[in-house]
């Protein structure tokens, strides 16, 4: 029967191993962006510490870290630190490595909206002696959140096509899957063509998002504008 044929059972294999390699990429974005926002905003608020040696320190984890490719970065924490004794599965290192990465872009992105908010605004809470972390919360945090979450956005959607490096730390994701097969069937035009798709139809979605939500930003800056 055609259901039992040889091109349908090629198809639900295809289907299978690309499937499962999309879940991988899914599973390390999703977990990198949580490190990517927990330490873009920890990184960001001690660049803007009244204290020297902290901005220091953080200043230089950016510099570091924006210096450094996140591929070599990857091979490092993979190849090298257990010659220290300290080893790390590939999901691990691909999550941490890529958190890494791009906290050290995301936290300028936090730090400059949270500058950005008017010297106002900041007078207003001296005056009322808010404690800095009232004041953050309450007053600042808020107005600075519609500045900084677009570009975070076009980062998570940046973040998701990168995790196809790691491939290279022999994880199976979308982009090894591809090449598994590639290796197994041969159909080089045809699985490529189809990880190609994958990969737009995963940050489509974000893609829009993000542009919508620029659109909503865009509309309350010119009602707040004309008031």
């Amino acid at each position: 029967m055609f259901f039992d044929s040889p091109a349908m059972d090629t198809a639900r294999f295809i289907a299978s191993q690309l499937a499962s390699g999309a879940w991988v990429t899914l599973k390390i974005t999703f977990f990198a962006e949580l490190i990517v926002l927990l330490l873009s905003f920890v990184i960001a608020l001690m660049r803007l510490s009244p204290w020297r040696v902290v901005r220091w320190v953080a200043t230089l984890y950016v510099e570091v870290l924006r210096g450094i490719s996140a591929l070599v970065l990857l091979f490092y924490l993979f190849f090298i630190l257990p010659l220290f004794g300290i080893s790390l599965s590939p999901m691990t290192t691909g999550i941490l490595g890529l958190g890494l990465t791009f906290s050290a872009y995301g936290s300028e992105i936090v730090r400059s909206a949270l500058v950005n908010v008017s010297h106002g605004q900041r007078d207003a809470v001296r005056a009322l002696d808010f404690s800095p972390l009232t004041a953050l919360r309450r007053i600042i945090l808020p107005q600075a959140l519609p500045f900084m979450l677009p570009p975070l956005g076009n980062q998570l959607v940046e973040l998701m096509k990168t995790t196809s490096l790691v491939s290279l730390i022999t994880l199976t994701d979308l982009t090894f899957s591809g090449a598994q097969l590639v290796t197994t069937l041969g159909q080089q035009s045809l699985i490529w063509s189809i990880v190609l798709v994958c990969y737009f139809v995963m940050a489509w979605p974000l893609s829009w998002a993000v542009r919508r939500y620029e659109q909503h930003i865009s509309a309350w800056r010119r009602a707040g504008s004309s008031a």
